[in-house]
């Protein structure tokens, strides 16, 4: 009788975990009008989508995440089944289209790397390249990856996505060093249970190589820590600046590794002259990382002192109207049993008086307290919630429960993800440009002209759209920008949500007046398919015929863009 209860016991924890799962489904449903996101809002992915459906396919996932609750990984192979199951779960959102528009910023950036190269990306970042509140080492990324495998977003996706993976790589191998294989692995998971970050992992933005780049100083700099040999140290310091170079935001939350170095200061075995050598190896990665950081820091140094006022005076004001509430984030947007996790495992470090949970603690404690509520602005946090996370499960019962309970947070999350936000997404008005970028590609001829209307009532100016579609077009794009046409009082520009569209500067590759109208389609961007041509539109596609027509729209979001397509009439 003995040996049966505790078979008795674990069933019992199954049929509770299973039945959290899907209460905690049920409520996210019931309470979706909380959800505030401004992009994968439930009360937007659940309007045209059957929940019931949804629910019947949780309650299916509960059977795989029995089985492979029950299956044991060699340790070794951990971080490649995490490296797979994370970029196999991502790259099947490559479908989406480009859901923001700052992707304009990006791609633009990336493309005249690839058009003039390196020493001129260098030399024109902040000049002739607009590099508004961006830093540059995303963009050189993606432009080195357009010059060696050519513009195509498929090669940037690859990119985005292999980050990704190396992400949840990073936070296990973090969690093995602070504490053991098992909180590793399913922080690793967690990370995969985040349905609003799965959708950010196609798209060509710096959230994602952000995130990757700080845990990569983190997991760097704890290695240099406890080993301080030559090799490590110059790999946390060039981790350090790299992650220094990625997004201003990163900036903030590099002092982490201060928390980091007096962790294991204070831990240090060996005594005082331990604690020295520790603090000595910290000094060396700090000094290395300035030299580092220093040249580009000074090269740019107007550019920066210019881009720092503008966050001050214009971004952190305006920070208030773009956010989203906490509820949002951690109960919507991350699956609420992480939450619920990451929140008793501060209770059970507290009772442990474990310091080193202060490492991944103190970033979630620094958004909280700070009230950072962008969710974009902690995409790089997401790993250290995914840690806390799999610290509190480390209380809860036996291995198997803990990577069922694991299994079915992760399936769960595929599944709202895939059935919910990714139609949802396939449906709003960008995919217009994704769309007509792949019929352009269909076309024989080799140019494409290109106009935007500017609609009565401009909400931001409707020139970015150019450059997303030419993320998906391998046509040559000609667009003839009139900025006097399209200028805006500086009133309302200076107040606008989305002013950097409004400072649109036209690329010297879209100017070229030595095109073949016989070699040539015509593309209108307006923000209605049945908006009048002006009179300039109108005479140039005379003779021509409409042959494509993309009109989706959401009647959601202030960018939706509409495209037409005309040839020449044969």
């Amino acid at each position: 009788m003995r040996n049966n209860q505790p078979s008795i016991k674990n069933a019992y924890s199954f049929l509770s975990i299973s039945a959290l799962a899907l209460l905690t489904y049920i409520a996210q449903f019931v309470f979706r009008s909380f959800d505030d996101n401004r992009l994968t809002s439930w009360q937007w992915a659940f309007q045209n989508t059957d929940a019931a459906f949804i629910f019947l396919i949780i309650v299916t996932g509960l059977i795989p995440a029995f089985f492979i609750a029950r299956i044991s990984i060699p340790v070794r192979s951990f971080p490649f089944v995490l490296f797979l199951a994370a970029f196999s779960s991502a790259s099947f959102f490559w479908k989406e289209p480009e859901v923001i528009v700052d992707a304009s910023r990006y791609f633009t950036q990336a493309k005249h790397l690839e058009l003039y190269g390196a020493a001129y990306f260098a030399k024109e970042w902040g000049r002739d390249i607009n590099a508004w509140t961006d830093m540059p080492l995303v963009p050189f990324l993606y432009g080195l990856i357009f010059r060696i495998f050519g513009e195509a977003r498929i090669y940037i996706q690859i990119l985005t996505t292999t980050l990704f993976a190396l992400s949840a790589v990073l936070t296990f191998e973090l969690g093995k060093t602070l504490w053991d294989e098992e909180t590793g692995l399913f922080a690793g998971v967690f990370l995969l249970g985040m349905p609003y970050l799965l959708t950010q992992v196609p798209l060509m933005l710096v959230d994602i190589p952000t995130m990757f780049f700080l845990m990569l100083a983190v997991v760097t700099f704890i290695r240099a820590i406890q080993k301080g040999t030559v090799w490590t140290i110059v790999a946390a310091s060039s981790s350090i600046a790299l992650a220094f170079y990625t997004k201003y935001s990163i900036w903030l939350m590099l002092s982490v590794l201060l928390i980091v170095l007096l962790v294991y200061i204070i831990y240090g075995t060996g005594g005082r002259t331990k604690r020295v050598e520790i603090l000595l190896r910290g000094a060396s990665i700090a000094l290395l990382a300035t030299l580092l950081i220093g040249p580009v820091f000074v090269y740019k140094f107007d550019l920066i002192r210019a881009q720092m006022r503008l966050l001050i005076d214009y971004q952190k004001p305006g920070l208030g109207s773009w956010q989203e509430t906490f509820l949002s984030t951690f109960f919507f947007q991350i699956h609420p049993l992480i939450t619920l996790t990451a929140l008793y495992s501060a209770y059970a470090a507290v009772k442990k008086k474990d310091l080193k949970y202060a490492i991944i603690a103190w970033l979630v404690l620094l958004v909280v307290v700070m009230q950072i509520k962008r969710i974009r602005y902690i995409i790089m946090v997401f790993p250290m919630v995914a840690l806390m996370a799999s610290y509190g499960l480390r209380e809860i019962g036996g291995k198997d429960i803990r990577k069922f309970f694991v299994f079915e947070v992760l399936f769960s999350s595929l599944i709202v993800g895939s059935f919910a936000y990714l139609p949802f997404l396939q449906g709003i008005s960008t995919v217009n440009l994704k769309d007509a970028g792949d019929f352009s590609n269909s076309l024989k001829e080799a140019n494409i002209e290109v106009f935007t209307l500017l609609p009565k009532d401009p909400v931001m100016n409707p020139s970015v759209s150019v450059p997303i579609l030419d993320l998906f077009t391998n046509k040559n794009i000609i667009y003839n920008y009139n900025r006097e046409s399209f200028a805006q009082p500086k009133e309302v520009v200076e107040k606008s949500p989305l002013r950097f569209t409004w400072e649109y500067r036209n690329p010297p590759y879209y100017s070229n007046n030595s095109f073949s109208n016989n070699d040539t389609a015509v593309i209108v961007i307006s923000e209605s398919p049945g908006d009048t041509l002006p009179e300039e539109v109108g005479k140039r596609v005379a003779g021509y015929r409409l042959s494509g027509v993309f009109k989706k729209s959401d009647d959601i979001f202030i960018y939706r863009p509409c495209v037409r397509v005309y040839q020449k009439a044969r």
